[in-house]
């Protein structure tokens, strides 16, 4: 990837950094902000009967998914592009055993690569443009370890259905982007969640291994 390249993206996402920043605090003021677990984890969770070893959380926000791995026993590493959302996650939690760091997705550390049993992966793939969208989950899936597991939750589209966004609903053949990746499908699910009645995704992805 050229400089230019990365350039042109990073003007793509600046605005996440700028929305945590100018919510001053606020939790309402960040569209996605749940403060608890969001249902389609704790769906997937409930549907699993171990959790245990390494686990990251891919665009951790505030911390609640991350804070929900870590209670269900998991060692969690929880990562966002936006510095202003780390620093707002480690103040809600002080006593967290969560490592929450500052890392851009597309430029991540080595030693992450194939290094978790868990990945978790809500609402970041719908976030991007279509045109980051499949390097996205390229790395996202790189983050498996052999043997380990992805759990991917995101808003729902017909195949031909127009969106607009963000964020920009996936469509199932969307996720198959991961079983390219050297990922095979567990378990996938079409349902209606949260207090909007959204329809979802809810999909799991092992590595061999």
């Amino acid at each position: 990837m050229t400089g230019s390249d990365r350039d042109d993206r990073a003007g793509q996402l600046d605005w996440f950094e700028d929305l945590y920043r100018d919510a001053g605090g606020d939790p309402d003021k960040v569209p996605w902000a749940r403060l608890e677990a969001h249902p389609g984890l704790v769906h997937w969770a409930e549907q699993t009967r171990t959790h245990s070893g390494r686990a990251i959380d891919i665009g951790c926000g505030l911390g609640d998914n991350a804070e929900y791995l870590a209670g269900l026993g998991y060692a969690v590493t929880a990562f966002d592009l936006s510095e202003t959302a780390v620093y707002w996650a480690g103040r809600r939690f002080p006593e967290t055993s969560v490592d929450y760091c500052q890392a851009d997705l597309f430029s991540l550390p080595a030693d992450w690569v194939g290094a978790f049993g868990l990945v978790s992966e809500v609402y970041t793939l719908q976030a991007l443009p279509a045109e980051l969208r499949g390097d996205a989950l390229q790395r996202i899936a790189g983050l498996v370890a052999p043997g380990g597991r992805i759990v991917v939750v995101c808003m729902a589209r017909e195949e031909d259905e127009a969106v607009d966004g963000p964020p920009w609903p996936l469509a199932k053949s969307e996720l198959a982007g991961f079983a390219a990746a050297g990922l095979v499908e567990e378990q996938f699910s079409d349902l209606v969640l949260g207090e909007n009645a959204r329809r979802h995704f809810v999909a799991t992805f092992r590595r061999p291994g």
